[in-house]
């Protein structure tokens, strides 16, 4: 097979994943495994501005989903707070680094605002910093506030964050004398496939690690750079066990996932406008706030795009379109379900923890 085949669906033998299904060149393959590890990163392109790059379509988490694995947590969804917002930029993430060393969070009228909503104004953790973003966004009508960094030595900025000045200076903005527009973008998430402290999952030979896992390590709300943790200790444990739990690679013939008739030769316009609604209706109803309404507005919204699972894609941009559509729909369904706000998941309908705050919500296909 040549260098980049995609992973369509996993194999099951007997109740027990046994390799991967790939797609190479129009073709599947199956690729048989005595274990397999899903390290498939998140699901940020579901929403409409992430910090994610353009693979983050939660592969892993829809193939586990369609094999019948247990996900859990999926409506604890991060957004960072501070992303670039310059047109035709991508949403490149300004560290918080930044606030910590004295940027402030101004309205586009100028005006510092975290000091309204939190007495650790900038240093109040992400979800409320986010929070108070999209409010003041809310209220200007503006698509961005401001981080203004230009009370700070020019030198000094250069030296202590080069790969963000470099960055905004290609687009325009000279963070030395400009504020830096931003506002915020889906950065992490934090549920996924349900894992033991070893990276197995609820099916017997998958196993997954990384941000297509949940371990509970991040609880409702991850801490800053834990991902990296998470991902040194899980990913040494994930690979140790996936090694002493692997079985003989089989031979038998299974059937091919394909099997819901002829292939679908792929438009390339109906699918990025079929994504383009995707991200739309998340970001707008299962976003930094939501509401019962605005959820169930938005599994309204992605019910009238089930033509796409209907479809028997042979390619990659199908496919990913496929898997953004089911992994929106399960994440929707699990922020409908948790009636109160926890960590980043804020309901403005439910904005207390509410009686059951502390279980997890759980869900499996079929």
């Amino acid at each position: 097979m040549a260098a980049g085949v995609f992973s369509v669906d996993l194999c099951l033998e007997d109740g027990r994943c046994a390799g991967v299904w790939v797609l190479d060149r129009g073709r599947l393959h199956l690729v048989r495994a005595g274990s397999v590890i899903l390290a498939t990163g998140g699901i940020g392109q579901a929403y409409l501005r992430t910090t994610n790059p353009p693979v983050a379509t939660g592969d892993g988490v829809a193939m586990a989903y369609r094999a019948g694995a247990v996900l859990e947590d999926l409506e604890f969804v991060q957004f960072h707070p501070t992303a670039l917002a310059v047109k035709g930029a991508p949403a490149f993430l300004l560290s918080e680094a930044m606030r910590g060393e004295g940027a402030i969070l101004r309205n586009t009228a100028g005006e510092a605002f975290m000091e309204r909503y939190d007495a650790r104004r900038e240093l109040a953790p992400r979800d409320v910093v986010a929070r108070a973003i999209w409010q003041e966004m809310a209220a200007s009508g503006d698509g961005h506030v401001l981080l203004d960094v230009t009370a700070l030595p020019r030198r000094w900025l250069w030296e202590r964050f080069p790969l963000i000045a470099n960055t905004c200076r290609g687009y325009g903005v000279d963070i030395a004398v400009t504020p830096i527009p931003v506002a915020p973008a889906a950065h992490f998430m934090i549920g996924g496939i349900k894992t033991d402290v070893y990276g197995a999952t609820s099916l017997p030979g998958l196993y997954a690690v990384g941000e297509t896992a949940c371990t509970g390590v991040h609880g409702a709300n991850r801490l800053a750079s834990n991902s990296l943790l998470e991902g040194l200790v899980f990913g040494s444990r994930t690979g140790e066990a996936a090694a002493a739990g692997a079985r003989p690679v089989g031979r038998r013939l299974v059937a091919r996932p394909d099997t819901r008739g002829p292939r679908t030769v792929p438009d390339a316009t109906a699918l990025r406008a079929v994504r383009a609604t995707i991200r739309q209706l998340m970001w707008e109803g299962v976003g930094i706030e939501r509401t019962g309404s605005s959820i169930r507005r938005t599994l309204d919204g992605l019910a009238r795009e089930s033509w796409l699972n209907r479809a028997a894609f042979g390619s990659r941009e199908g496919i990913e379109a496929q898997n953004l559509l089911l992994v929106a729909t399960v994440v929707a369904g699990a922020a409908l379900a948790r009636r109160g706000s926890v960590g980043c998941h804020f309901r403005r309908d439910y904005p207390q923890k509410g009686p059951h705050w502390r279980r997890h919500i759980t869900v499996r296909s079929g």
